[in-house]
């Protein structure tokens, strides 16, 4: 009997895509499935687990008599039965300087009905390919948040060039390290949802689903009138304590050589910040925000 008709040919090709390889020999058939991402996240120890199942399709095999192996740049290692479920699993570490790996499974088995001293049967799957990356997401810290608090995503290979994007937006970003980076939820519409994903400093990857929250706050005071070179202060306050990272309350002003100002952002568990604003060239404006209740605006006059 053939190793596998041009039917079951077909048909592994089209499972093995999915994972799962199916190999059939002599009368009986062994079901291989390989567990491992292909793509698998860098680690220090460049020791890299690789997992799969056998099972046999056949109530002939005997389940005792399953002995799996590894082929891996040219060795064949034992694979070791794992507490977890069905896994059978191999610890390989990846020689200094690859990033990637061709590996292969052979198991052997034998029958219910065998007989003493029998040769047992052997099928492998075709061949696997595992590569390491060195630049990934793991996941951002939080799902969703008000616009202006300070969001972290964890993963690694981050750059000072990379930027976080709402959909097409781009956010003001931090790094913090390769493996950390952060960015402020920008002044977008709330109540949605938006695509995360990072860019600029390599590949581009994908963060996820991200939802921008309302938050309301108050400025006072309402209205400010100071001559140029005078300061007076602002405060805002926020209903509840600013996340980690703090709160970055979006200004804009329409005169903006007549109102200096920092950046306002309310400090990580504070629930209000005061800051200076100093008048500039004589002029009239105003500062406008964004919040839940809508846009507002605080008028400022500056005299001489």
């Amino acid at each position: 009997m053939q190793l596998l008709s041009s039917r079951f040919r077909r048909l592994a090709a089209l499972v093995s895509a999915s994972g799962a390889l199916w190999l059939l020999t002599g009368c009986q058939v062994m079901t291989i499935t390989n567990m491992t991402p292909d793509n698998v996240p860098a680690n220090p120890s460049q020791i890299y687990t690789i997992t799969a199942t056998f099972k046999p399709a056949s109530f002939s095999i005997d389940e005792a008599s399953i002995k799996p192996r590894i082929v891996i740049d040219g060795q064949i290692y034992p694979m070791t039965k794992s507490s977890a479920a069905e896994l059978w699993e191999f610890d390989y570490q990846l020689p200094a300087g690859r990033t990637n790996a061709n590996y292969y499974f052979i198991v052997s088995y034998l029958g219910k009905d065998a007989p003493p001293g029998a040769i047992p049967t052997e099928a492998h799957s075709e061949l696997q390919h595992m590569s390491i990356a060195g630049r990934y997401v793991l996941r951002p810290e939080a799902g969703r948040a008000p616009v202006g608090a300070r969001v972290s995503v964890l993963g690694a290979g981050f750059t000072p060039n990379d930027v976080v994007y709402f959909d097409n937006q781009p956010t003001r970003t931090v790094f913090e390290s390769p493996s950390s980076i952060s960015f402020f939820v920008p002044a977008v519409a709330t109540g949605k949802s938006y695509t995360l994903r990072v860019a600029g400093g390599g590949t581009a990857l994908a963060v996820g689903s991200f939802r921008v929250d309302a938050i309301n706050f108050t400025v006072s005071p309402s209205a400010l009138t100071l001559r140029a070179g005078e300061q007076q202060a602002m405060t805002f306050t926020i209903p509840q304590p600013a996340p980690a990272g703090g709160m970055l309350i979006d200004v804009q002003t329409d005169a903006p050589e007549s109102i200096i100002m920092p950046e306002v952002i309310v400090p990580a568990g504070q629930t209000s910040v005061t800051i200076a604003v100093q008048g500039g060239k004589p002029g009239t404006g105003s500062l406008f925000f964004k919040s839940s209740a809508g846009e507002s605006s605080v008028p400022v006059t500056v005299t001489k």
